[in-house]
């Protein structure tokens, strides 16, 4: 790790130019009120400039800086990572992070022949940092890597968060270029590599990963997205527009099958990509996101793919799935397309009680919308909300529907990095720098990109990638982690001040899924749209989310209820349940509801 705050990094500038990210070329009763636990608008485009958001990273110690080790022989993976993970790994109430390290690539280079070698204060591996959140609000981290038993010295690139053995704590699955780690929590503030007893190892390149129930038997299963077979040995020399030494696209190499895992339950699991029918289609994966897009109560699997046609492996119900994105719309673009699809995520802005989906690519192709009609059917509609021109400049990664500004509108950041050199920054020791973008729901069935009127936290220009988002500060709103790729971790803190209500959801099962990841919730409001959220921990790039379900819910402070469908099928109403607090529902203790089906859509 290091240890120190921002550190100004040289690196030469025939390092990258094009990334393998780019393409070569009825009422019921009422119920108790659950527990709670009291927590102490945006600018319209050519608004004056407001601090949205804070960047406290370093003032926080939260003091990181990721290294690539890039040496000028152009290894795919230097330019792909980093991603991290929010999870309360000690169960106090507050979201620490961890934060995926690269390290050297070849068996006979040191750091010293790094481009940009690392400080002397530099830690190699993985860094968990715990957040020492005090009651008057005030974010601390401290690393404890070492006393948890993490650190994975691999070359990390992103996580998952679940908890696989439902004991109560969140367990961390860890991608590498080349072997994954599972890291099974102990309960007591420790870390076990558990990955050779529970047989979840994939020695390829492995990008974005999810926790998801697919067969709805209580306990989570393993989805993990590969890249393609490049080796170190057997690095391809590839060369841009301009003749000069470059990184290659994908196509340069075959790409590596993705793989599921089915949890036993005993503490091991069973690679059933075969028979769950996965490796009938496959590509260059590198965004993932899990969710019942049909409405059929079964999670489905959604992966994002470079520059090859993307998957939606719908669930049939009988541990197999089948492949519909072409006809579901969302294997290519409006132009019959295969994009650079990098980072995906799913979320219902719309409110109209389905999952749609965004994903981020390549400049010069926009970002793109798939709007779902509640049957698994999906329209790109990039352009009908106004998505596509603010994007074509970036090329983005991280990203996530949340509601920044608590108004009940699902909005947007992205994180952008360069993948090929930026000419306007030619000659500058790392020329791959962009800004992130904050784009802004304006419940009109438009969004506007606010960047550049949201405040100094905005426009930093960095090489972002991973991207995670939850209530770090725990004050009602939502902040953002980023991970730089050859740059500091940022840690974005939510500065909206609207004066909207919100309510925050953690669902607790009691036997399996413990922390109802799939769930379904929803916000009942008396002649106002049903909310419609979903507990989860996937999505962006990878990266691993707050499993917390958060509502912004507007001016209006009352609620009628609130509705889970548990991912088993079974369905519950809490009602007096107040707001501006964090609230527990645990399974079996809310009413038991019959009229989910008419909600859900």
């Amino acid at each position: 790790m290091r240890r120190a705050g921002l550190i100004k990094l040289p690196l030469a500038a025939c390092l990258l130019a094009l990334t393998a990210c780019e393409s070569a070329e009825d009422t019921p009763a009422q119920t108790p009120a659950p527990e709670h636990e009291t927590a102490p608008t945006a600018q319209p485009a050519g608004a004056a400039v407001t601090d949205l958001f804070r960047e406290v990273a370093a003032a926080a110690g939260l003091g990181f800086v990721h290294f690539n080790g890039a040496t000028g022989e152009y290894y795919q993976p230097e330019i792909f990572g980093p991603g991290l993970a929010l999870l309360d790994y000690d169960s106090d109430g507050d979201l620490d992070i961890y934060l995926l390290q690269g390290s050297m690539l070849g068996s006979d280079s040191s750091p010293a022949e790094a481009l940009f070698p690392p400080p002397a204060t530099h830690w190699p591996g993985d860094r968990l940092f715990r957040n020492d959140l005090d009651t008057a609000g005030t974010l601390k981290f401290t690393d404890v890597t070492e006393q948890a038993g993490l650190g994975s010295t691999g070359y990390g690139q992103g996580a998952a968060v679940g908890d696989y053995d439902n004991d109560g704590d969140p367990d961390l699955y860890v991608t590498n270029f080349g072997s994954n780690v599972l890291y099974r929590n102990n309960g007591d503030g420790t870390f076990s590599d558990i990955t050779a007893s529970a047989g979840v190892d994939d020695p390829n390149w492995s990008t974005s990963t999810a926790f998801t129930d697919y067969d709805r038997d209580g306990d989570m299963d393993l989805f993990v997205a590969n890249y393609v077979q490049f080796t170190v040995k057997a690095n391809k020399r590839c060369a841009g527009a301009d003749g000069k030494p470059d990184y290659c696209g994908p196509q340069a190499y075959d790409a590596v099958r993705d793989r599921l895992f089915r949890n036993d339950g005993d503490g091991r699991f069973t690679d059933v990509t075969t028979a769950a029918g996965l490796d009938i289609a496959f590509g260059p994966g590198l965004g993932v996101t899990c969710a019942d897009f049909n409405g059929d109560g079964w999670q489905d699997i959604y992966v994002a793919n470079d520059g090859a046609e993307n998957q939606l492996w719908l669930n049939l119900g009988n541990g197999r799935f089948e492949n519909t994105a072409l006809m579901a719309g969302v294997a290519i673009n409006a132009y019959g397309k295969p994009e650079a699809s990098m980072g995906v995520t799913a979320g219902d802005f719309d409110n109209d009680g389905d999952e749609d989906l965004f994903m981020t690519h390549l400049d010069r192709e926009t970002n793109t919308l798939y709007l779902n009609d509640g049957m698994g059917n999906f329209l790109d509609a990039t352009d009908r909300y106004k998505l596509g021109r603010s994007s074509l400049p970036y090329t983005g990664f991280g990203s996530e529907w949340f509601d920044m500004d608590n108004d009940g509108n699902l909005d947007l950041f992205v994180a952008n990095g360069a993948v090929k050199i930026e000419e306007t920054l030619r000659g500058q020791p790392f020329p791959y720098q962009e800004i992130n973008q904050l784009i802004r729901n304006d419940g009109a069935g438009a969004f506007v990109d606010i960047t550049s009127t949201a405040g100094p936290a905005m426009a930093l220009q960095e090489v972002s990638r991973g991207a995670a988002f939850g209530d770090i500060d725990n004050d009602g709103d939502i902040d953002i982690a980023v991970a730089n790729n050859s740059g500091p971790a940022r840690l974005l803190l939510n500065e909206a001040t609207t004066g909207n209500h919100w309510l925050t959801v953690r669902l607790q099962g009691t036997r399996g899924n413990r922390d109802g990841i799939g769930a379904r919730v929803a916000i009942l409001r008396d002649g106002r749209p049903i909310l419609w959220r979903r507990a989860h921990t996937d999505g962006s790039y990878l990266s691993a989310n707050d499993p917390r379900v958060h509502f912004g819910l507007g001016k209006e402070a009352g609620l009628d209820g609130v509705l889970v469908n548990w991912p088993d099928g079974s369905s519950e109403i809490w009602r007096n349940v107040g707001t501006d607090r964090f609230v527990t529902l645990t399974k079996g203790s809310g009413q038991p509801w019959a009229g989910e089906t008419a909600l859900r859509r």
